[in-house]
């Protein structure tokens, strides 16, 4: 009477083992890089909220404010520390830029500190998106880029 084979084989736990880990290693990457872009959507959505309030104290004033509590209620969020102004704040060119600033702490290292900026310099009609300190392009929408 011949034994039947029951279970794995020890090659054969191994390879499974060996390829758990090569789709790990593919995938734990991926997913830091998906938080971080996750992260900064929020400072994206922060800066885009200021866009028509700004425009709007513009057209009204002729004039940019000179403190964001002006035109937007919320300045800051879970991964963004603020939304400021700067480049035309309290002046009466047609340019301004808003800056958020991401968090030092609580968010993936990859964009700790970092800058994205909203700027018009057509008094509110037109906004460009770019990245700032510390925030590299791969992080943040298509748009800004």
């Amino acid at each position: 009477m011949r034994n039947l084979q029951k279970g794995f084989t020890l090659i054969e736990l191994m390879i499974v083992v060996a390829i758990i880990g090569i789709l790990a290693a593919v995938a734990i990457p991926a997913y830091q890089d998906y938080i971080a872009r996750a992260q900064v959507s929020e400072a994206v959505s922060l800066s885009a909220s200021a866009k028509t309030p700004l425009a709007e104290y513009f057209s009204d004033k002729g004039t940019w404010p000179t403190d964001a509590a002006d035109v937007m209620g919320n300045q800051s969020g879970k991964y963004t520390s603020t939304v400021t102004f700067g480049g035309g704040a309290g002046a009466t060119t047609t340019s301004i830029t808003v800056t958020a600033r991401i968090k030092d702490a609580t968010v993936n290292t990859g964009i700790t500190g970092g800058l994205l900026n909203l700027e018009t310099t057509d008094g509110g009609k037109t906004w460009k998106c770019f990245t700032g300190t510390g925030l590299a392009g791969k992080y943040v929408p298509a748009s800004c880029r």
